[in-house]
């Protein structure tokens, strides 16, 4: 699906476990890692640190997708290279109440099994343990069955404006 099959990693992996690996969690079985869910604490904080410390080489790498040609017109990777040179950035009112974040996935042969909530349970142990009050993600509108998903797991959906927001309290969750 990717010209360079590292790009996905370097946007949504890679930082989280050299800047969070108090958060980040792997799934395995006897065909190796299939999974992952990785987070951050502090989103703002994790955002500057980013900014200083990881998007400047990769943007040196991957160029920006070309300015003349609509989005829709991106290839997958140049879709990935634009969350490098423009990231996304939580929105204050979402930071105050939910300001840990997180990304998950899982290849289908670990789907079904219970280890997507077993990751997320595990996640938001972690976060809770660390002072979080609130944890958010996003979900692309066409995920449907990720967002049954999360819901089955209590999340409530912020804001359904493009990318779905779901959210959780953490001190109120078990």
């Amino acid at each position: 699906m990717f010209d360079d099959p590292r790009i996905l990693g370097h946007v949504f992996a890679a930082p989280y476990g050299l800047f969070e690996p108090s958060l980040a969690f792997v799934a395995e079985d006897e065909a190796g890692v299939g999974g992952y869910i990785v987070g951050a604490l502090d989103s703002r904080a994790f955002e500057e640190r980013l900014e200083a410390d990881w998007w400047p080489a990769l943007r040196d790498r991957y160029p920006a997708p070309p300015s003349g040609l609509p989005p829709e017109q991106w290839t997958p990777d140049q879709r990935a290279a634009g969350f490098i040179h423009v990231p996304l950035t939580v929105p204050d009112e979402l930071a105050e109440d939910y300001p840990s974040h997180l990304h998950i996935n899982l290849v289908p042969r670990l789907q079904s099994q219970g280890l997507g909530r077993q990751l997320m349970n595990t996640l938001m142990r972690a976060l809770r343990e660390q002072g979080s009050v609130g944890l958010h993600f996003f979900v692309w509108p066409a995920n449907e069955r990720a967002a049954g998903f999360y819901r089955h797991l209590g999340f409530t959906v912020i804001s359904a404006e493009g990318p779905v927001i779901f959210a959780m309290d953490l001190r109120s969750a078990a």
